[in-house]
């Protein structure tokens, strides 16, 4: 087979849960290391943001993605970063 064209995709069965387990821990044991977790890792408490709803002023809008293009950043953080500094 040399190359995916050629691979019969159509008549592949898809993995079991438990052969995947098996093939993810026949990994692990040949590599001598775990698998390192995928995604990204949980924040704290304390960094977790609260989803809402807020209406600002277009200009305010405006002004904040044109800065967050400028920094390269969404505009939400660019408004988060200015209210947490007046708010100390």
């Amino acid at each position: 087979m040399k190359n995916s064209r050629e691979f019969p995709f159509e008549r592949a069965r898809r993995l079991t849960n438990r052969e995947l387990a098996a093939a993810r821990k026949a990994i692990e044991e040949k590599n001598g290391v775990p698998r390192p977790s995928r995604g990204r890792p949980a924040k704290p408490e304390v960094d977790k943001y609260l989803p809402t709803s807020i209406r600002l002023h277009p200009k305010v809008i405006a002004w904040a993605r044109k800065e967050a293009r400028k920094r390269g950043v969404g505009y939400q953080t660019i408004i988060n970063e200015v209210l947490l500094e007046k708010t100390g």
